[in-house]
């Protein structure tokens, strides 16, 4: 999407993530459970991702892991939308949180949550979807409010569907 393809290129051959734009992107579209897509006018990303689509796996999170692989993430599903908060409490790495609506349409991006910290990180209301990465990626990529978010989970109301 947009302008500056080879940028996007070579910030993605920097944070080392599979990144595709134009045509290719499409191809490779198909939608699947362990993949999110982000599109925005930076490009496109994939980001391989666990899902925690219940409240035990939502609870444990990315919680005592010492390391997440670059192009890798962890995608947590709500029944609905709702006021969103988490802490890194337990989180050994920090992490970039992005909170989408129930479009998948990223409202607030949470930059470089501190590890360890209890402090509440709020995304704000009507969030239904929460993908958290590996700190500074956002910011490196562009990420920001408005970017979508592709995602089997996200369904018929998506503004980016499958």
């Amino acid at each position: 999407m947009g302008s500056g393809g080879q940028a996007v290129r070579v910030i993605a051959a920097v944070a080392g993530l599979a990144v595709a734009t134009g045509p290719a992107a499409a191809a490779e579209g198909a939608c699947r459970a362990d993949v999110v897509q982000l599109r925005g006018d930076w490009g496109e990303a994939r980001f391989t991702v666990e899902v925690a689509d219940d409240g035990a796996a939502r609870a444990q999170g990315l919680m005592h892991r010492e390391s997440l692989a670059r192009s890798a993430g962890m995608l947590f599903v709500y029944e609905r939308p709702h006021r969103a908060g988490f802490w890194m409490k337990d989180t050994l790495i920090p992490l970039d949180i992005l909170f989408a609506d129930e479009t998948g349409t990223i409202r607030r991006v949470a930059a470089m949550a501190e590890p360890l910290s209890e402090r509440l990180i709020p995304g704000g209301d009507g969030i239904q979807f929460v993908l958290e990465i590996n700190g500074g990626l956002a910011q490196a990529m562009g990420i920001a409010p408005g970017t979508q978010m592709r995602h089997p989970a996200i369904g018929a109301q998506a503004a980016w569907p499958c």
